[in-house]
């Protein structure tokens, strides 16, 4: 067992299209066929499907299903066309929207992994992570998590697993459009971190490895690895690079020759191969040939399919086990649907149904929260999330600006602004002034930088990075 289940999903409670790597076509010496696959897949929706509450839901308070959404996505189901009885009014999309939209969501108590988990499951949905509702950002929540004294770190650095799901939510949960919407100097900072945490032996665990002595050389846990890898590689980092070709290694090194299962630490299950062969599909790399095709002729992906129970669909935990489990099924189901944390939401065949929903203007007088970074050219990057009040459907970027300096968690995302009135040139932020051709420049959801003014207009959920440079 991989884990207990309670700490594997407390932990994170915590895959994206994230590159994911399509299983339809497949080399010969592959042993699961394509055919085999879409059958694997049919049957895994049709048992995911019938985890639906009569309410609609799948997500609720405690332990629970939401994680349902990256697999059906990842297999080719919209959430929205799933329903209780075929009742549209539940659909899972708009039940779990008004959940994440609820002011006591997800608890009195919450950590970055909450908004993480949800932010990779409602793009998975179809519903714009940024843009739930007129109070629910979810892009802002992750920032405000930033840990301002170890920048790159998301959460408390020892829980080092907020920082790989950061990575994946924030580069995974693209734009409508398909951009990414955080810049480079955060995709950067995230990197970094993440390769000062891989053990020597080319994995990851849980567990914050850098600046301790004696946790590099400590064995690597087979689901961290496979979540790493994806995060490194829906970063921008390639599957050629030093860090993944290692990763790769490791878990080559844990095959076990005639079933194809990796040999995890509480041994060979279902969720562990599932999140190692997530990270394989992130990273575009084939878990059915090469490295990943035993002297035996078994792949991890035959070692999955083997814990189904057809036509009934779901997955067992343990290759023992006499029943299926709900969370070994989602990610049996999402690992050999091709998938890896999460997925863009598939076109929904409900008639009139959008592919995605999203609130379209902020609400005067209901206060919300913003994405902001703030990067002076000199590597000292700022991140944070701004609360504010707007007094109409748009605000401004010296609104946004003004807010920051006094209502931003972590604080210190900016000290000053210049001119601190008017609608015209920024030409001064935290005393960073413009200088001939470096001046501040402004990037909304990943679009080109461009001269940064007070009056730039700023609307819901718009995930705003300021620059100085030329």
């Amino acid at each position: 067992m991989s884990r207990p289940l309670s700490v594997r999903r407390g932990v994170l409670t915590a895959a994206a299209a994230l590159g994911a790597f399509a299983l339809t076509t497949l080399p010969a010496a592959a042993t699961s066929s394509p055919a085999q696959i879409a059958t694997s897949k049919t049957n895994g929706v049709a048992y995911l499907k019938s985890l639906q509450a009569a309410d609609g839901s799948y997500a609720g308070s405690g332990l629970s299903n939401e994680w349902a959404f990256s697999a059906l996505a990842a297999a080719g189901t919209a959430a929205v066309d799933v329903t209780p009885g075929g009742d549209t009014t539940k659909n899972a999309r708009s039940v779990y929207r008004d959940l994440l939209s609820t002011g006591g969501w997800p608890s009195t108590s919450p950590v970055v992994t909450d908004y993480e988990r949800a932010t990779l499951n409602a793009y998975a949905a179809g519903i714009d992570p940024a843009r739930v509702s007129a109070s629910r950002d979810l892009i802002a929540d992750i920032y405000g998590y930033w840990q301002s004294a170890e920048p790159g770190y998301f959460g408390p650095s020892a829980n080092f697993n907020g920082t790989v799901f950061a990575a994946l939510a924030l580069n995974g949960a693209k734009t409508q459009s398909g951009q990414v919407r955080v810049p480079q100097a955060l995709r950067d900072a995230l990197v970094t971190r993440i390769r000062a945490n891989q053990h020597n032996d080319g994995g990851w665990n849980y567990s914050k490895a850098e600046g301790d002595p004696t946790q590099p050389a400590a064995t690597s846990d087979i689901d961290m690895t496979g979540a790493a890898m994806a995060a490194l590689c829906v970063s921008g980092v390639p599957a050629t690079d030093t860090g993944i070709t290692h990763a790769k290694a490791f878990l080559k090194s844990k095959l076990v020759a005639n079933t194809g299962a990796f040999n995890a630490m509480f041994g060979a299950n279902t969720d562990s191969n599932g999140w190692a062969v997530a990270g394989l599909n992130a990273c575009g790399i084939n878990p059915q040939t090469g490295d990943f095709l035993t002297s035996l002729g078994k792949t991890p992906v035959d070692f999955l399919i083997a814990q189904q129970f057809n036509p009934g669909g779901g997955f067992k935990y343990l290759p023992a086990d006499t029943s299926p489990s709900a969370y070994s099924s989602i990610d049996g189901l999402r690992a050999v649907a091709g998938g890896g944390f999460t997925a863009a939401p598939p076109v929904p065949v409900t008639p009139g149904a959008p592919q995605w929903v999203a609130q379209s203007a902020l609400s005067a007088g209901t206060a919300t929260k913003l994405a902001l970074t703030v990067d002076d050219g000199t590597g000292s990057l700022k991140v944070c999330s701004v609360a504010l009040t707007p007094t109409g459907p748009t605000t401004t970027l010296g609104a946004v600006l003004d807010a920051a300096a006094g209502a931003a968690t972590p604080s210190g995302c900016v000290t000053s602004v210049a001119p601190s009135s008017g609608t015209g040139t920024v030409t001064s932020v935290n005393g960073k002034a413009n200088s001939g051709s470096n001046t501040w420049k402004v990037s909304v959801d990943g679009s080109a930088f461009a001269a940064a003014t007070r009056g730039k207009t700023v609307g819901v959920g718009d995930t705003i990075a300021l620059r100085w440079g030329a």
